[in-house]
C-alpha cells in the first residue's frame, strides 16, 4: 500500500506518493501537481570507485510523448535522443544536487525523472527537481539535503507568483533551487529587472519552498533508511606537511605568472616535481594521495592570496576587469560578426539571418509545434583550452551556456522583427567566462548585422571567496578562480537592469546583503564593458548585400490559392523564374526573400498583380498565349486573358496578326472593358509608349 504526503502553496497541491513505483530503487517517489506526474528513482551501485577524483552522477530527465497525449513526429515513432529542453532540465538537475554529496563519495549513482503525465498548466520540471531530493533522502544514498526547487514569476501588478503562468514570465522567469538554510542555485530572464528587485524575488522563492523541506524530513522519518556508511580515507598529516614544505614557495612563485599557459604549465611541473622526489611511481596509492595534497595547497594559497591582499593571481584587484578589445565584420561574406577579446578569452559571433520558415520548430511536450525565431549556439572546441582531443558533438555544457546567452539576448529583439536569426559563438579562446563574452560578442554580431536592439547587451562572470567570515567578491573570473572560489554567477543586462542570471554556490548560506553586493559590483563591471562595446558598435548597421530581404504584401484569403495555383504551378514558377523563396502565411501575408533585391522587387510586383482583380484602365505587361484571325489572346497576370483584337495590335489596317505579335510575345496592353460575363477587352495601341501599372 503506498504512502502519501500532500503540500499546498500558493494554492497548488502537491502529492508525493511512495512505496508503489519502481519499488528495487534505492530511492522513488512520484511526484504530481494537477494532472502533471513525474516518477524520479536513484539507483546507486554498491562499492565506490577507486580510480577517480570525482563524484560520478548521472542525471536524466526524459519527456514521454504520450504524457501529453501526442505519438512523436517523424519516422521513428518513439523517444529517442534527448531535447534540447530535456538536456537543460537535466542540467539544472545535477547543479544543485551534486554539491550535496558528501566529499569522498564515490559509488556511480543515476537519478532519473521521467515525465508520465503532463496537463498543460504545472511545469515538470520543477517536479523533477524537488523529486530527485525527496528520492535521495529516503534511500540510503549519502546526501546533505533536503533540497526543493521553486519558479517565480512577476505579474502585471508587479507582484512574485509561483509557478507563473506565459504571462507572467515576461516580466520575471526564475528558477531557484534551495537548502533551508542556503540557495544553492538560480537561473533566470528577465525583463531588465534590478538588482534589489532580483534578489527579492530569489527570496521569495526561498521562503515559499519550507513547506517541501518540512515534508522531506517528515517522510524521511517515517520511511527511510540508514544512510550506506560513507569510507573516508585517513590524512596523512606527515606527507600534507612535506608535500607543503616542498611545494607553497614554488607554488607561491608560478601562481603569480599573469598568463594561463605557462602558469598551468609551472605549477603542473611542481606536481611532476613532487612525485619525482617522494618517488610514488611504484606506488598508485601514493600518488593519488600526494596530487590531493597538492591540489589541496593550491586551493587554499589562491583563496589565501585573494582574503588577505585583496589581490588575485594575475595581479588584479577584486573589481579589475581584464583588457577588452572589440571588432567587428571579420567574416566578409557573413552576415554580421563580432571578435570580442577579454584578457584570454575570445569568443568569434557570426549572425545568419533567415524567413520565418527557417526558424526551429520545438517538438515537445511543454513547447509543441512551437518555432523559434532566435537561436544561439555556442560551441567549445579544445583547442580552445590548447587541448588536442577529438571534436564531439555539443555536450550538457556547450548547451547550457548557449541557452543562458539567447536568454540574455532574445529580450532586446524586436518581437515584430521579420527576419529569423541564428546566432553562432565559435569559442577561440577560454579562461574564464567563455559564456559572457558570447552575450558581448553577440550584441556586436547583431548589431553589425543590421538587427534593430532595443539595447546592447553585455554579460560578466562573478566569484567569491569565502573564509574565516570574511567574503571576497570577484570581477570577471579567472577559469582557476572558477574552479577554486565559492560561486560561479554570471550576470548579464544592459545599462539599468538585469536579462539573464546563472549562480551556483558551493558554500552553506550565502547572505541577502551579500548576494546583493555581489550583483552591484557586477553592474559596475557591466556598464565597464558596455562603454568598451558601444566604442566599436553602438547602432545597427546597413544590412549586408548578402543578407537576404524579406519584401511582404498581405492578400485577400481567397487570393492565396491564386498565389500558390494548381498543384503549387504558380508559386513554383515564381520561385523558379525569379529565384527567390516564398512564404504564404495563414493570414495571407506573402513573404518573399531573397538576397538580389531587384528580383525580390519584381517577385513582390508579380504577386501583387496576380492577386490584384484587373481593373480598366490599367497598363498590363502581358504575354501572348494564342493568335487567331481576329485577335490575340493575352495574358495579363497567371491564369487571366483577355482579348486584343486584331483592330487594337496597332494603328492603321493591320492585314495579318502575326505581322505584329506571335505566341510567346511579351506585349504591353491596357484594358479597356469587363463585359458582364467577365470577359477582358484589351489594347496594344492604346498601351504603346507606357509603363505597366505599379502593383
Amino acid at each position: 500500500m503506498s504512502l502519501i504526503k500532500e503540500v499546498e502553496i500558493d494554492g497548488r497541491k502537491y502529492k508525493f506518493e511512495f512505496q508503489k513505483y519502481a519499488k528495487q530503487a534505492n530511492g522513488t517517489v512520484m511526484v504530481s501537481c494537477g494532472d502533471t506526474q513525474v516518477l524520479v528513482t536513484v539507483c546507486a551501485n554498491a562499492d565506490a570507485k577507486e580510480d577517480i577524483d570525482f563524484m560520478p552522477l548521472t542525471i536524466d530527465y526524459i519527456e514521454k510523448f504520450y504524457a501529453a497525449g501526442r505519438i512523436p513526429g517523424g519516422f521513428v515513432k518513439r523517444e529517442t535522443k534527448p531535447s534540447e529542453l530535456e538536456t537543460l532540465t537535466a542540467r539544472t538537475i545535477d547543479r544543485p544536487l551534486r554539491p550535496l554529496f558528501p566529499e569522498g563519495y564515490r559509488c556511480e549513482t543515476h537519478v532519473v525523472a521521467t515525465v508520465l503525465s503532463y496537463d498543460g498548466v504545472n511545469h515538470p520540471s520543477t517536479l523533477a527537481m524537488t523529486g530527485a531530493s525527496t528520492a535521495l533522502m529516503i534511500s540510503d544514498v549519502p546526501f546533505n539535503g533536503p533540497l526543493a526547487m521553486m519558479r517565480v514569476g512577476r505579474n502585471a501588478d508587479k507582484q512574485f507568483v509561483t509557478e507563473p503562468n506565459a504571462e507572467d514570465c515576461q516580466a520575471l522567469n526564475l528558477w531557484v533551487a534551495a537548502k533551508p538554510d542556503a540557495v544553492v542555485m538560480v537561473e533566470a530572464g528577465a525583463d531588465f529587472l534590478s538588482e534589489k528587485e532580483m534578489v527579492d524575488a530569489i527570496n521569495f522563492a526561498h521562503k515559499k519552498m519550507e513547506p517541501l523541506f518540512k515534508m522531506q524530513l517528515e517522510i524521511q522519518k517515517e520511511i527511510g533508511v540508514p544512510k550506506r556508511e560513507l569510507v573516508t580515507k585517513n590524512v596523512d598529516t606527515d606527507l600534507v606537511g612535506k608535500v607543503a614544505a616542498m611545494a607553497a614557495g614554488p607554488l607561491k612563485t608560478a601562481l603569480e605568472i599573469k598568463d594561463k599557459l605557462e602558469r598551468a604549465v609551472a605549477v603542473k611541473q611542481i606536481s611532476k616535481d613532487l612525485q619525482e622526489k617522494l618517488n610514488v611511481e611504484s606506488d598508485p596509492k601514493l600518488k593519488m594521495a600526494i596530487r590531493a595534497a597538492y591540489e589541496d595547497l593550491h586551493y587554499n594559497q589562491v583563496r589565501s592570496m585573494v582574503i588577505e591582499t585583496n589581490k588575485r593571481i594575475d595581479g588584479r584587484g577584486l573589481e579589475d576587469i581584464r583588457k577588452i578589445t572589440c571588432e567587428i565584420s571579420n567574416l566578409k561574406r557573413c552576415h554580421g560578426s563580432a571578435l570580442f577579446t577579454r584578457g584570454e578569452t575570445q569568443a568569434l559571433a557570426v549572425v545568419t539571418l533567415g524567413s520565418e520558415d527557417d526558424g526551429q520548430r520545438m517538438d515537445t511536450i511543454t513547447t509543441p509545434n512551437e518555432k523559434k525565431k532566435f537561436m544561439l549556439n555556442y560551441n567549445f572546441p579544445p583547442y580552445s583550452v590548447g587541448e588536442a582531443r577529438p571534436m564531439r558533438h555539443p555536450g550538457r555544457r556547450e548547451i547550457g551556456h548557449g541557452a543562458l546567452a539567447e536568454r540574455a539576448l532574445e529580450r532586446v529583439v524586436p518581437k515584430d522583427y521579420e527576419y529569423t536569426i541564428r546566432l553562432v559563438s565559435e569559442v577561440l579562446e577560454s579562461n574564464g567566462s567563455s559564456s559572457m563574452a558570447t552575450v558581448c560578442g553577440g550584441t556586436m554580431a547583431m548589431l553589425d548585422a543590421g538587427v534593430p536592439l532595443t539595447e546592447p547587451i553585455a554579460g560578466i562572470a562573478m566569484g567569491l571567496v569565502h573564509e574565516k567570515n570574511q567574503y571576497r567578491v570577484l570581477s570577471d573570473i579567472l577559469g582557476d578562480e572558477d574552479h577554486l572560489g565559492d560561486m560561479d554567477f554570471k550576470v548579464c543586462g544592459g545599462k539599468d537592469g538585469i536579462t539573464a542570471l546563472q549562480m551556483d554556490i558551493k558554500i552553506d548560506g550565502l547572505p541577502s546583503e551579500v548576494l546583493l553586493t555581489a550583483l552591484e559590483q557586477a553592474k559596475r563591471g557591466r556598464i565597464h564593458i558596455l562603454e568598451k562595446m558601444n566604442a566599436t558598435i553602438s547602432t545597427p548597421q546597413e544590412m549586408s548585400v548578402y543578407a537576404p530581404r524579406i519584401y511582404k504584401v498581405k492578400v485577400k484569403s481567397d487570393k492565396i490559392k491564386d498565389v500558390i495555383g494548381p498543384g503549387g504551378k504558380v508559386i513554383k514558377g515564381l520561385v523558379a523564374e525569379y529565384g527567390v523563396k516564398i512564404d504564404i502565411a495563414d493570414d495571407g501575408t506573402v513573404s518573399v526573400v531573397s538576397s538580389d533585391a531587384i528580383q525580390g522587387e519584381k517577385a513582390l510586383k508579380a504577386i501583387k498583380a496576380i492577386t490584384t482583380d484587373p481593373e480598366v484602365g490599367e497598363i498590363y505587361l502581358g504575354k501572348v498565349k494564342k493568335t487567331v484571325d481576329f485577335g490575340a489572346f493575352v495574358e495579363i497576370k497567371p491564369g487571366v486573358e483577355g482579348l486584343c483584337h486584331i483592330s487594337q495590335l496597332e494603328e492603321g489596317r493591320v492585314e495579318k496578326v502575326e505581322d505584329v505579335v506571335k505566341e510567346g510575345d511579351e506585349i504591353m496592353v491596357k484594358l479597356l472593358e469587363v463585359d458582364r460575363y467577365g470577359r477582358l477587352k484589351l489594347s496594344r495601341k492604346d498601351a504603346m509608349g507606357q509603363k505597366p501599372t505599379e502593383f
